[in-house]
């Protein structure tokens, strides 16, 4: 019956066995309950004094319009429900402008933005997004428009998550550089202020632009000046490449690594953009490595699990961890990032380590089997090792080099002490956004 139905996909491999890129055949899939990651209603409000609508199936609106509830931001969205009529009528283009016109001008403020998603279902009818956005330009020419996608059909290609950290900066237009001024691109929290990256920049004389400390819409604009744009986030590559090719300015692409080499080199790819002399580290990454040891202490031979929601590159980490003693027994995550070479690594010193898959339908009831006690780093690996004790980030949590490295040593120290209230924190939508309660 399994075979029948397709069912019979094992959601877990040996690391040893596993092959480069995809771990696990797709299908069926789970979505568990764990939620901290932001989505692209959350990266919407990042942008002040802007308006989100919606035009798609009131299916795919209930989700959206819930986590809008729930950051207490209903009154900066609005929504069309699109029809199966409207496929067949020719209107698919005039109902969305006719649509948020009205909502434009029923508005209690005039946004200085509007991000515009259309879904799938208007990709699939080959609506014209570029007429739909330029006559809404011409009628509110005092509003900046954007396109936005709520596309899940484009995770093989662009993800969703991507594109919208893409455009994210749309409205950017070429302005007077500063060289002495330097964007972060495509976060949704600030980096660690002792971070290696952000003391280097600041120390320097730099101005540090984020979008994340944007207060109004005029600050987000000004980060157009900026002479360097940074981004250490897989999902914001592509963003930070777009807007310094539009811009003319320089993209600079340092991700977020565990290898010690490799933050070196990207400091130093840093400094070098910079004009700036590379500061020596060696007294930071001697701190991340009394962190571990400490941590180590606390922790002991207990097992860790990692997922990939926690941190960008979990190989890197879990590589780390079991350089320096730690117990790393899971990880939890469906293809091969930007790691690979920790990934190989990793098949050589510990091949033991068992890959569960985030989003195999089998995983299902994986919570509800007994399991030893675990220590987490992710919410999703939280949730299917039904541990209490667990580092509660995601997107590596702002952390960044041999100080990230440290904190998160830290965090897991913490986690083996002192458990937390895991349903509660993992039904919580979007960690780090300051508008959710």
């Amino acid at each position: 019956m399994l075979k029948k139905t397709g069912l019979d996909r094992p959601p877990v491999v040996r690391l040893g066995d596993a092959p480069r890129g995809d771990f696990f055949t797709s299908g069926l899939e789970y979505n568990p309950p764990a939620r901290g990651v932001w989505n692209i209603v959350h990266t919407g409000m990042l942008i002040p004094e802007t308006h989100e609508i919606f035009a798609c199936a009131q299916g795919c609106l209930r989700g959206v319009i819930l986590t809008a509830a729930e950051m207490n931001a209903l009154d900066r969205m609005s929504w069309i429900s699109v029809s199966e009529q409207d496929m067949f009528d020719g209107t698919l283009e005039s109902d969305v402008v006719d649509g948020v016109s009205e909502i434009i001008e029923g508005l209690p403020y005039r946004p200085r933005a509007v991000l515009l998603y259309l879904s799938c279902i208007h990709l699939f009818a080959g609506c014209d997004f570029d007429i739909i956005i330029q006559e809404l330009s011409d009628k509110f020419p005092d509003i900046d428009f954007s396109d936005c996608y709520m596309t899940p059909t484009m995770r093989k290609t662009v993800s969703p998550d991507a594109k919208m950290r893409a455009q994210l900066y749309n409205a950017l237009k070429p302005l007077p550089v500063d060289e002495r001024s330097v964007n972060i691109i495509g976060n949704d929290r600030a980096t660690d202020e002792n971070s290696e990256l952000v003391r280097i920049i600041k120390d320097n004389g730099f101005t540090l632009r984020d979008i994340t400390s944007c207060k109004t819409y005029d600050e987000y604009l000004e980060m157009a000046k900026s002479a360097v744009n940074i981004a250490y986030l897989p999902t914001a590559a592509m963003g930070c490449n777009e807007l310094s090719e539009r811009l003319g300015t320089k993209a600079l692409y340092l991700p977020n690594s565990f290898d010690a080499v490799r933050i070196r080199e990207n400091i130093t790819k840093l400094c070098d953009a910079l004009g700036v002399e590379c500061p020596d580290l060696a007294a930071e990454e001697e701190k991340a490595e009394a962190a571990l040891r400490s941590a180590k202490a606390a922790v002991g031979d207990t097992p860790i699990a990692i997922d990939f929601t926690a941190v960008t590159q979990p190989f890197s980490l879990a590589k780390l961890l079991v350089e320096n003693g730690f117990n790393v027994k899971y990880i939890i995550n469906d293809v091969l990032g930007e790691d690979g070479e920790d990934f190989d690594a990793l098949k050589e010193i510990s091949p033991d380590i068992e890959i569960y898959s985030a989003v195999n339908v089998n995983m299902l009831h994986f919570p509800e089997e007994e399991h030893e006690r675990v220590i987490a780093v992710g919410q999703k690996a939280a949730h299917y090792f039904s541990t209490d004790y667990f580092v509660n980030i995601v997107q590596n949590g702002g952390y960044y080099g041999f100080t990230g490295i440290a904190e998160i040593a830290r965090l897991m120290e913490e986690a083996a002490a002192e458990p937390k209230d895991r349903q509660t924190l993992i039904s919580h939508k979007g960690i780090g956004c300051e508008s959710c309660i």
